[in-house]
């Protein structure tokens, strides 16, 4: 019989700590990708709605540091600039926390993985889009809602923020400290929402807790990487896990 820590065998417990170290290194070289990553994978060694609440507690740690390693000053200010995507990510969070145990989500990952890998592709074949100043603010609340929405039932709700801060050219180090408010606020609501539908429970919640130290080294690791990585090279590699996050997500649409 497998011995057991945390609910799960010891070994799964491991694979599960290795591939958190990895998503914290990523979430810290790029900004993004730690729940995108989690959530790919660790279906495959416990079951879904423990791996969704595996990851809850890594999410908002990395997302809290990230967001204040320039000081409370940048990150109140990212906020206030960028409040619509806040506030409509709080609100469709809110609104479909509850369902994640009943709500289908096929349609939701298809929709969304065309869309985030169309947009991927189109930049990395060098095409720019210009959103007017005028249309922001309705773009920003639209984009919110969508991640929201989509975060509440799966812990991810990065990709609609992370394609409209690339097209409107938001540099590297604010895009980073942008994206981790918005995902800090949005863990807090969503570790909230999960402790009323009870996916974050006595038995999840320390296992939770345990995946803070893979996820922190691999956060210290990204933050090398991250400072040594021109704007460039940041771009580009942020389309390209927007590529494998959308096809992740199309899989995921396809095969359920």
């Amino acid at each position: 019989m497998d011995q057991m820590l945390f609910g799960l065998p010891v070994w799964a417990l491991v694979i599960a700590f290795a591939i958190t170290v990895v998503a914290g290194f990523v979430k810290g070289a790029i900004g993004f990708a730690l729940p995108l990553i989690l959530i790919a994978t660790l279906p495959s060694v416990m079951p879904a709605q423990t791996a969704l609440a595996a990851l809850i507690m890594p999410v908002l740690a990395t997302n809290l540091h990230q967001s204040l390693r320039q000081g409370w000053g940048p990150a109140v200010a990212s906020a206030r600039r960028f409040w619509r995507i806040v506030a409509m990510t709080i609100l469709g969070i809110l609104i479909s926390a509850p369902f994640v145990v009943v709500l289908p989500q096929q349609a939701m990952f298809l929709l969304l993985g065309v869309a985030v890998l169309l947009f991927a592709l189109l930049q990395l074949s060098g095409w720019t889009p210009d959103i007017p100043a005028r249309w922001r603010g309705i773009t920003e609340i639209a984009l919110g809602l969508v991640g929201g929405l989509y975060g509440g039932i799966s812990g991810i709700w990065g990709p609609p923020s992370i394609v409209y801060l690339l097209a409107i050219k938001v540099d590297k180090t604010e895009m980073v400290r942008v994206m981790s408010v918005i995902f800090t606020i949005g863990a807090i609501v969503l570790t909230a929402a999960h402790l009323r539908s009870g996916v974050l429970n006595a038995q999840t919640i320390p296992l939770s807790l345990a995946m803070l130290v893979p996820a922190g080294l691999g956060l210290w690791l990204g933050y090398k990487a991250h400072d040594r990585m021109d704007a460039v090279r940041f771009r580009r590699w942020t389309l390209i896990l927007l590529v494998l996050t959308a096809l992740n997500l199309l899989r995921r649409g396809l095969v359920g």
